[in-house]
């Protein structure tokens, strides 16, 4: 019998640690679920929430849903019907065409395949005119004109599709950012949360207030009138660039015998312009055309806005990006507005990408950084060649003429440079190394 009980007792202090063990386990895993279950009460609904539905919103939320990421879009659905166009470079037409919207609206796009800059200042120095071709650098075409409102009906089409992007048909009041997440309250008194916002809510952008960003403005003393107009003559897909004394007049290839003209003047003289008859204003452009598309006749709808630069303090900053308008403003020069909105969407869409894939916040100082590194280098690059371009050709000190007019005849006859700028123009080769720098780190 005394075996039997010290073997008994024996049993019990061997069973005792596993017993332990057991209930401790058990005890771990009920609090682990009451874990998870907090954490899924409080966790954002959405990875990202996206203010604004112009091009730049869109194609950011677009992007972003391609990207795996669960996707708020609170934007109101507004008809696109003026008559405005971009020209989209070819990295825009790319990002387009991999989020499959470019298939939707190709067939109302013309390409771009020759550029001309022509000096038509009449001043004692002047810049030979200079024409870039796609072939000599191995493309079908440098981009494609399109007006907005096909661009926007193709980018509709496509977020209705898009499985894991909620379209939330109002507007943002209240965007309140805190150290977890972003809750944002709609006109329709809707409550959502977001680890991020990205804010494409344009120049007054509700977004960069709540974020904190500062902004720089300088008004330009010039304004700008598009238009668009029909011709008797093909325009070859030659897009021509006038340089004045006020501005550039730009002739820029629509389909068919048709063309956008983007033209830069004092304020005064655009007002003018914008007050002419259909007659006089065909009559006008094509004087300042010097005929080279024939006969004019203007379309319907005719958009006046001044101009100027505007930059942010920074892109990213209390869970909120910028994107667009809300990020950059700039002259109508280059073709860079929306092709910027544009490489801020799919930044954005590769930063959170990357940051959901390592189970990283996507709204976390460290990964809003690496945005902030990739679209700074890029816009405050672009807006200072643009600005320069824009003085030169404005500035009637006679040795920045001279500077630009052997830097514009360098060009034209240096088939290695030239080949550099247009290389450069269309994708910065720096663009993607450095923002692979910030993210794996330097070799």
């Amino acid at each position: 019998m005394l075996v039997a009980a010290v073997r008994r007792a024996s049993d019990r202090e061997r069973l005792l640690p596993v017993l332990t063990l057991l209930v401790c386990g058990l005890e771990n895993v009920a609090a682990n679920a009451d874990c998870r279950s907090m954490n899924e009460s409080t966790k954002p609904a959405f990875d990202v929430a996206v203010v604004g539905g112009g091009p730049a919103g869109l194609a950011a939320a677009i992007a972003l849903s391609h990207a795996g990421a669960r996707t708020a879009l609170i934007a109101r659905r507004v008809g696109y019907g003026d008559n405005r166009t971009t020209a989209l470079l070819g990295g825009s037409v790319d990002l387009l065409r991999q989020l499959d919207i470019w298939p939707r609206c190709e067939a109302d796009a013309a390409a771009l395949r020759v550029m001309r800059l022509v000096d038509d200042t009449r001043r004692l120095i002047r810049a030979p005119e200079v024409r870039f071709s796609s072939a000599e650098i191995g493309f079908d075409a440098f981009g494609y004109n399109i007006e907005n409102r096909s661009l926007m009906a193709a980018m509709e089409a496509r977020a209705a599709e898009a499985g894991s992007l909620t379209r939330i048909d109002g507007e943002a009041e209240h965007v309140t950012p805190d150290e977890a997440a972003v809750t944002i309250r709609t006109s329709q008194g809707e409550t959502l949360t977001a680890h991020v916002v990205v804010g494409a809510d344009g120049r007054q952008s509700h977004c960069r207030k709540a974020a904190g960003i500062g902004i720089t403005r300088r008004a330009l003393d010039q304004a700008a009138l598009t238009f668009n107009v029909a011709h008797s003559r093909p325009h070859k897909n030659v897009s021509t660039e006038f340089h004045t004394p006020h501005g550039p007049c730009v002739f820029v290839p629509l389909p068919g015998n048709r063309s956008s003209v983007v033209w830069v003047a004092s304020p005064t003289e655009v007002t003018r312009l914008s007050a002419l008859s259909d007659a006089d204003l065909a009559e006008a452009a094509e004087r300042q055309s010097h005929s080279i598309l024939g006969r004019l006749q203007v379309g319907q709808g005719r958009n006046l806005f001044p101009l100027g630069i505007e930059r942010p303090a920074r892109f990213a900053s209390n869970r909120i990006v910028l994107v667009g308008e809300a990020a950059h403003v700039l002259p109508p020069i280059g073709a860079q507005g929306l092709n910027l909105g544009l490489r801020d969407a799919a930044d954005i869409a590769d930063v959170v990408r990357d940051a959901l894939a390592c189970g990283e916040d996507p709204g976390a100082s460290r990964t809003l950084a690496r945005f902030e590194t990739a679209r700074r280098s890029d816009v405050l690059s672009r807006t200072f060649a643009i600005d320069m371009a824009n003085r030169s050709l404005l500035s009637d000190f006679l040795p920045i003429q001279t500077a630009r007019a052997l830097g514009l005849h360098l060009i034209s006859k240096v088939g290695p440079l030239r080949r550099l700028a247009m290389r450069e123009g269309l994708s910065p080769s720096w663009r993607q190394r450095s923002y692979k720098e910030t993210r794996f780190g330097s070799p």
